[in-house]
């Protein structure tokens, strides 16, 4: 087998059917379109249109709202930053702050801060810097000798 021998199964594909090209063609005049109205005519556009009725999206209720001074903390567990010092990415015996996290690769970028969650097991003594942490991290950091400094 080669690659410019490869084709389709017989039949498999329908060659485009040409409308609008005389009577004996079978798809002449008016081309499969029937007669008059919007949509015998070029330009139509009626998705989501119900023909008067009052349409879905707003027979729906409106619901809640877009906080805008909402943060949009990039999120990291304890568990993951005892990974990232097990790997010896993170040095654990100096402060941890946002610039430290984004070298070790633990998070992408700082988007509003970061905010430090109690999933997982930490074993070193940290000394972290972020924006916020849960009550679970502080305990489970706090425990294993560290600290926690939120902005």
């Amino acid at each position: 087998m080669k690659l410019n021998e490869i084709t389709d199964n017989e039949g498999a594909t329908h060659s485009r059917k040409r409308v609008g090209r005389g009577i004996g063609s079978g798809k002449g005049k008016t081309g499969g379109r029937g007669v008059k109205g919007q949509k015998s005519r070029s330009g139509v556009a009626i998705n989501g249109y119900e023909g008067g009725q009052m349409p879905l999206y707003r027979r729906l209720p409106k619901r809640g709202f877009t906080n805008v001074f909402a943060k949009d903390y990039s999120i990291v567990s304890v568990g993951r930053l005892q990974q990232a010092i097990d790997a010896g990415k993170l040095d654990a015996s100096s402060e941890v702050d946002i610039a430290a996290l984004i070298a070790a690769g633990v998070v992408r970028r700082a988007k509003d801060g970061v905010r430090v969650l109690g999933d997982g097991e930490v074993t070193a003594s940290l000394k972290l810097n972020v924006a916020g942490a849960s009550k679970s991290a502080v305990e489970k950091i706090e425990k294993a000798g560290g600290s926690v400094k939120t902005a």
